[in-house]
């Protein structure tokens, strides 16, 4: 395994460590769809030795999927982080669209691309949960879902559910 990919994994699990342990639901479920999103595209490019040469289009299902679970957890999430997550998601899905319309990309830099925001999506998990842990120890309470995704029930108080 090359250095740059054992950084990245110990990065990943120091990461989802520290949002498992110390983050809301939002966090959890972020650091494990990141984590799940990761570990598949490194199963699918190596079981279709991917030389991204054209579009790999088990790396392009992978991304997909997890854009768009990480956006549906950025409308339902009570965070900002999120969204940031999926905008760089997103950049990485231009990468795919960029090698499908122009097949004449580097096959380095299509790589390049579809990674690079891996790094700064792992620091904004981090951060994440760190913003989370300040707010709990604020306010008491850091309420993880918008009240237009809570179930229904009686209205909740301005300050966030009684504990």
């Amino acid at each position: 395994m090359p250095p740059n990919a054992i950084m990245f994994y110990a990065l990943l699990v120091i990461c989802c460590a520290y949002a498992f342990a110390r983050g809301g639901a939002p966090e959890r479920i972020g650091a494990g769809l990141f984590a799940a999103g990761s570990v598949l595209t490194n199963i699918v490019g190596a079981v279709a030795l991917a030389h991204f040469r054209d579009v790999e289009v088990g790396v392009l299902i992978v991304d997909v999927v997890t854009f768009l679970a990480f956006v549906a957890l950025a409308v339902h999430a009570n965070r900002f982080w999120p969204l940031w997550v999926s905008a760089l998601l997103g950049l990485g899905m231009a990468g795919h669209l960029a090698m499908w319309l122009s097949p004449a990309v580097i096959p380095w830099a299509y790589a390049v691309v579809l990674s690079i925001w891996s790094y700064p999506i792992l620091a904004i998990l981090a951060a994440g949960t760190y913003a989370h842990r300040r707010r709990l120890n604020r306010n008491g309470v850091d309420p993880p879902w918008t009240r237009s995704s809570a179930p229904a029930g009686p209205p909740m108080p301005p300050n966030g559910p009684a504990h």
